[in-house]
């Protein structure tokens, strides 16, 4: 179970308004505790998805547009793991948006995941935000669906 609050929400749906019809991307920071995951800061991030990019994933279809991909850029993960030890919290996820498609991961979403993070990704339909889910992958390295559960 991850939990998130109100703004947590509305600063996820904003960013993948705003970035419309290109996929946006984030980092959450929190906490992890035997009752789940505890969201304390949503950091929307640019989408570094790049033709550069693209060539660290060969395969049958390489994708060149942020329509459909999403990259964080190392050195932009790199300042929030040191900013998230030294404020004595955890990245606990990824969030991303899928313009005009369900809110589910893609086979791509799920070779670049990471087994102890949370995906959260919500589905922006016509330019407004729509579905959200979220996601962990097992030890299959599938993704299970992960409860949200909003706090108000």
């Amino acid at each position: 179970m991850i939990q998130l609050t109100p703004q947590n929400l509305q600063t996820i749906y904003s960013h993948a308004e705003t970035t419309y019809p290109e996929e946006c991307c984030g980092i959450i920071f929190g906490h992890r505790g035997d009752d789940g995951k505890t969201i304390v800061e949503i950091m929307p991030t640019e989408n570094a998805w790049s033709a550069e990019a693209a060539l660290d994933f060969p395969g049958d279809q390489i994708i060149y547009e942020k329509k459909r991909r999403y990259a964080i850029a190392p050195q932009v993960m790199l300042q929030a793991q040191k900013a998230a030890r030294t404020r004595s919290i955890d990245i606990i996820g990824i969030y991303h948006s899928h313009p005009d498609y369900p809110a589910i991961p893609s086979e791509f979403d799920r070779q670049c995941a990471w087994q102890e993070y949370s995906y959260i990704i919500v589905s922006v339909q016509n330019g407004k935000a729509a579905e959200i889910n979220s996601w962990c992958l097992d030890d299959h390295h599938q993704f299970q669906p992960e409860t949200i559960e909003k706090l108000f």
